[in-house]
């Protein structure tokens, strides 16, 4: 167990910072998260009379409101941004403010309070559509649009940040799947899950496609992770974080299995075949993690979900798809 910290999530209340929160609160470190909650007010609802939490409603491109709230924290966990292509491309500005202007405040204002270690979650978009088998780490990043075009340049300016008294960390995340309080049903395998489920059928737009998954208690498991470690195993590394690279069609195959072999899965074209496949070797050989849950497990999670009453009205209810919200709300 490494020393207790204080930490300050940016996008606390989201879908992976919703299953991190109490995670860390359990470890016993302070946490103060600062979220919009656009997605609901209650999604930390298990730990929100923990005395180790702090909640601010507030918007991270506010420089004054980071200036207040960020001193005394000695950890950073950046999750906050508009987080798909699709809803970056609603409002390019609005998303370049936030994905990008307000990062680079966050690690200036991070730096000059004194914090010492910050680790940013980028993304596995970052290098493009590759033909190579293992796409590693330092492969060249050829970004395809402006979301992950931002998520180079946030990478570039904290990797140019970094001093021996500012550890910087990043990790490229594949799709996280599975079941949180904030659920998010515009992800690969939670899709599938939610038509199989509450559609009684599986729809597979092309399907040959490959898309790297992991589970969110394993996402989450390993920002806990990263927090015993020491500094100079970390600092200014880049990991990706995927394990499990599967066809589209494959995982429709797998949500099958486990909801119910009768559901017919029904493959329709797609204009979209972005393909995307991730090595996790170095982050298994370095620092050794090794993911836990499968995608079975993530299906699994969310039938029992579903079964319990905890995702109401999953097919319509907009808060469960981010470009819905995105439109309904106008972030200004």
């Amino acid at each position: 167990m490494g020393k207790l910290r204080k930490i300050f999530i940016t996008g606390g209340a989201g879908y992976v910072g919703a299953v991190l929160v109490p995670k860390l609160i359990n470890a016993g470190h302070k946490v103060k998260v600062i979220d919009l909650y656009i997605y609901g007010e209650n999604v930390l609802d298990s730990v929100k009379d923990n005395p180790n939490l702090i909640q601010v409603k507030g918007d991270i491109r506010d420089r004054n409101l980071l200036e207040k709230e960020l001193p005394g924290y000695d950890t950073v966990i950046h999750l906050a941004c508009i987080s798909n292509d699709p809803s970056y491309e609603l409002d390019p500005t609005l998303a370049k403010s936030i994905n990008y202007d307000a990062f680079v405040d966050l690690v200036d204002v991070s730096k000059k309070a004194g914090v010492k270690n910050f680790i940013y979650a980028s993304s596995s978009s970052v290098y493009g559509i590759k033909d190579e088998a293992e796409v590693t780490e330092d492969l060249p990043l050829e970004p395809l649009t402006d979301y992950s075009k931002y998520k180079v340049k946030c990478e570039d300016v904290l990797m140019e940040s970094a001093t021996d008294d500012f550890i910087v960390t990043t990790i490229r995340p594949s799709t996280v799947c599975g079941y949180s309080p904030r659920l998010r049903l515009d992800l690969t395998v939670n899709i599938l899950t939610n038509h199989a489920i509450n559609k009684g059928e599986i729809i597979v737009f092309g399907g040959e496609q490959k898309r790297p998954n992991l589970h969110i208690e394993d996402m989450t498991d390993l920002y806990v992770y990263l927090l015993e470690l020491p500094d100079a195993k970390i600092h200014k590394k880049i990991y990706n974080a995927g394990y499990e690279n599967y066809k589209v069609r494959e995982i429709a195959e797998m949500v099958k299995k486990v909801i119910g072999s009768n559901i017919p899965i029904k493959t329709v074209p797609t204009n979209d075949n972005r393909s995307y496949h991730v090595s996790s070797r170095k982050i298994r050989e370095e620092l050794g993690f090794v993911p836990k849950y499968t995608i079975e497990d993530a299906v699994l999670d969310l039938k029992k979900a579903f079964d319990s009453g905890k995702v109401p009205n999953s097919m319509d209810d907009i808060r469960y798809y981010n470009i819905k919200t995105m439109q309904a709300i106008k972030l200004k």
